[in-house]
């Protein structure tokens, strides 16, 4: 048996050397590299906001489509607000001005048919009835007057939407996450033109869609929000405004489709509270912009950024095979759903749906990722 002094010695030094491994700092490459993400959507929002200002996110571009705004209204949003963050290193691409098949003129003889849309993004002029929320102005889809911070002094790139798309998942092959937050029609054409598109990318995660939302919460602009849906369950504005898109996006062959509908959203708000939170923890450029956000909406393309940032915000999902009514008539643009056996069978491809988030932790995980760094 070894003397006593033999052994406290020995016991010392491992110790010391386990003080040491547990001292030493992580490594660079022991750390997860961020994911690569393509943001597309109809302007300049908190969910970019979020992403951009994210260390766990590597935001390789950003895309403009035509939603609430026309998509060179959208585009030169981005481009400026890319500029206020200081990442002016972040290339946009302006993408499609129209949706696929879908026009305003068709729109409004479809309410003539069918009944007035809640909802029209550039298309619209006026609500049907007074509500909360401001009446946004009306523009034609190149006027560029009028811009919330300013004209953009950098330039949109030299490649459309789709394209840049299309070259970017290619150059990091099952590396990025397309995030929607407006309608599909730029993903269309993609997949569309490169066939290999969707199953290139590591998957999407879009916001569109609706199943059977319920009003929560009991404020007036949130009951104005949800009486849309008493009577039409199953649509929803990114979707109504590009159904024919949505369709081929939904049936693409995606590693994973992750769904935010407007489900979730009803139980959540910009109120003024929450943007004063965000914008008083932010950089003063960013605070300005997030200050001047008009409150009383929904949380929607929020919740897309947040579940990449913190999955443990949702608190209900199912998995249902997904698919978007191309058909002129009453249901065009609806949410068609099915479960595992029932579904028609016609590419028509499963996604995780995210039915319920939990609101407070929502809030904090916006206000945390809008911080400065």
């Amino acid at each position: 048996m070894p003397p006593l002094n033999a052994v406290i010695r020995a016991v010392s030094s491992l110790l010391t050397a386990a003080a040491v491994c547990f001292a030493l700092p992580v490594r660079a490459e022991d750390k997860p590299a961020p994911q690569k993400v393509i943001i597309d959507d109809e302007g300049f929002s908190l969910m970019h906001m979020m992403l951009l200002n994210s260390p766990q996110i590597d935001v390789v571009g950003v895309t403009s489509v035509t939603g609430n705004w026309w998509a060179p209204r959208g585009a030169a949003l981005q481009l400026r607000g890319l500029e206020l963050m200081g990442r002016t290193d972040v290339p946009v691409a302006q993408g499609a001005v129209y949706p696929l098949m879908n026009t305003e003129k068709a729109t409004e003889r479809w309410e003539a048919l069918y009944g007035k849309l809640t909802w029209k993004g550039a298309w619209m002029k006026q609500w049907v009835e007074p509500t909360q929320q401001s009446t946004p102005p009306y523009y034609t889809p190149y006027d560029l007057s009028n811009l919330p911070w300013g004209a953009p002094t950098t330039k949109v790139a030299s490649k459309m939407a789709a394209v840049f798309m299309i070259e970017m998942v290619r150059k990091y092959p099952g590396q990025i996450t397309i995030v929607e937050g407006g309608p599909m029609t730029n993903l269309a054409l993609a997949q569309r033109l490169d066939p290999e598109f969707a199953s290139l990318a590591k998957g999407l995660i879009y916001m569109g869609g609706s199943f059977n939302p319920h009003r929560v919460l009991d404020d007036r602009s949130a009951v104005e929000f949800a009486r849309e849906f008493a009577n039409s369950p199953r649509r929803e504005f990114n979707i109504r405004l590009d159904p024919e898109a949505a369709s081929i996006v939904s049936r693409a062959p995606w590693k994973q489709i992750t769904v935010i509908p407007v489900d979730p959203s009803t139980a959540t708000q910009l109120s003024r509270k929450l943007l004063d939170r965000a914008a008083k923890g932010a950089k003063p450029e960013l605070g300005k912009v997030i200050a001047g956000f008009e409150p009383g909406f929904p949380l929607w393309d929020e919740i897309v950024a947040a579940v990449l940032l913190d999955p443990s915000v949702v608190t209900g999902a199912e998995d249902l095979y997904v698919d978007y009514d191309a058909a002129f008539g009453a249901t065009y643009g609806d949410t068609l759903s099915w479960r595992e056996h029932y579904q028609p069978g016609l590419g028509e491809q499963k996604a995780r749906v995210v039915m319920s988030v939990d609101p407070r932790k929502l809030d904090e995980v916006i206000v945390k990722a809008v911080a400065a760094k």
